[in-house]
């Protein structure tokens, strides 16, 4: 079948970007690893012996980074609707973290204890359609949130991956209810056309 003019486009450009091809150098699953490592250069989020759960873990390049600064006391709890191959020191939970078994097992492994960190990278299937995507990544942010308020410990931290538009104000002002500081942050590996932007929230309160 032949490629649309538009995917031969993206394939190019997926190919020649310099944090794809690091990726592949340094053995992370995907240049959103390099994201992640930014914004811990400047937040420092994720310390050792943290427990960390990774939504939307797939195909696991937040997991990895994770996995390696939260160290041998740490864990990291990962879950996501789409299979996810092992990776040490990381726990994955496959399915819909939205569905009540799923999170069951979630909050199953978290035997108890909260965590000191959510993160999630979940971006729906993009049709290129801003009024379709849109809505659909903040609902994925939103449900995120509802999952990060009933497993955070007091104090903790989220970090969340939206797009600029509607509904990117009304949600960063969701964030500030439950959070002291909430921080933008729009990583190098983003890519420059993306409307993707990350919010750090920090100092959790229930």
């Amino acid at each position: 079948m032949a490629r649309s003019k538009s995917s031969k486009q993206w394939l190019k450009e997926h190919f020649d970007d310099a944090y794809v091809k690091r990726s592949h150098a340094d053995g992370y699953r995907s240049r959103a690893s390099y994201k992640l490592m930014e914004i811990q250069e400047k937040d420092k989020l994720i310390k050792p012996g943290m427990t960390v759960v990774d939504l939307g873990a797939a195909p696991g390049g937040w997991s990895q980074v994770a996995a390696k600064l939260v160290g041998d006391t740490g864990r990291v709890l990962a879950s996501d609707i789409l299979p996810m191959d092992n990776i040490a020191n990381v726990e994955f939970v496959q399915g819909d973290f939205t569905e009540n078994a799923v999170l069951q097992t979630l909050l199953q492994l978290l035997e108890g204890a909260s965590a000191d960190l959510v993160i999630s990278d979940m971006a729906p299937n993009m049709s290129g359609m801003k009024e379709v995507d849109q809505p659909q990544l903040m609902y994925l942010a939103e449900l995120a949130l509802e999952m990060a308020r009933s497993v955070l410990k007091p104090g903790a931290c989220f970090l969340v991956k939206v797009f600029q538009g509607a509904g990117f104000e009304e949600y960063r002002k969701e964030l500030q209810t439950s959070f002291a500081v909430v921080k933008s942050r729009k990583p190098g590996a983003s890519r420059a056309r993306s409307r993707e932007i990350y919010l750090f929230a920090a100092g959790f309160a229930e």
